[in-house]
């Protein structure tokens, strides 16, 4: 079975949803749905690593990808992620080559890297030996968000870092990084096109959220192949509202 991985450098369509409920349970309950990845938001949501390690263990369980956006980009927030079990990382505010060359770096088991740890799930709790956990952990995901003006004014240099298996737009913050008023101004959306057209130009795939699945054709004709959708709040939310309006009619 080809790895989600190895569908994302293909560029193959992938659908996911955001995990903003730091409870194992919900991770286990998405897992029998088709989505083909859930990422847990510990950037935006109260996440501590004892949540990650339940929710990526549910996850495991069922089968299911699960990637984690930690809080920041920094090695003992990827440790955290990676020694758990995820499937790989989206790193929030990456800005320069630099930034994308130290995350992938954090990612890996080379010299000032990675820590090495044998003991943790992703070692098989010593199961695996060194030999075979590091070939295994050379095969993590590694998603970087691009979510500043800097970040998209050094797209380019950004997309050629070696590594790196996608670039994940971060459509909001680049709203707010822009003094725009909607992630539908012309500015946010050209900041959008270019990072598309550079994840192309270098042969990266490239991912973003959507807030409308209707915009998902557009993208994926731009070139766009990854698309995180929604959250676990929104289909509380969502079905909520659907009995309610069921009920009253």
């Amino acid at each position: 079975m080809i790895s989600f991985r190895d569908q994302l450098r293909a560029g193959e369509l992938l659908a996911g949803t955001w995990i903003k409920t730091p409870h194992p349970h919900v991770v286990e309950v998405l897992s029998f749905s088709s989505l083909d990845c859930l990422v847990l938001d510990a950037e935006h949501a109260p996440f501590d690593r004892a949540a990650l390690d339940l929710c990526i263990l549910a996850a495991r369980a069922g089968g299911k990808t699960v990637l984690v956006r930690p809080q920041s980009a920094s090695q003992e927030h990827i440790l955290n992620a990676l020694d758990c079990g995820a499937d790989g990382v989206i790193l929030p505010h990456i800005c320069n080559a630099a930034d994308a060359e130290d995350a992938v770096k954090a990612c890996h088991y080379i010299s000032g890297g990675r820590g090495y740890a044998g003991s943790s799930r992703a070692a098989g709790y010593t199961t695996k030996g060194m030999a075979k956990h590091r070939a295994d952990a050379a095969s993590v995901t590694i998603i970087v968000q691009i979510e500043d003006v800097e970040g998209v004014e050094n797209i380019d240099a950004i997309a050629a870092v070696s590594g790196i298996d996608a670039l994940f737009i971060g459509r909001a913050d680049l709203t707010i990084a822009y003094n725009a008023e909607t992630p539908d101004d012309a500015v946010v959306v050209d900041a959008v096109d270019r990072i598309v057209t550079a994840g192309k130009a270098a042969s990266r795939a490239t991912g973003m959220f959507l807030g409308r699945v209707g915009d998902v054709g557009m993208w994926r004709e731009k070139g766009a192949s990854l698309f995180i959708l929604g959250s676990d709040h929104d289909f509380l939310l969502q079905g909520a509202a659907k009995l309610a309006e069921a009920v009253k009619a």
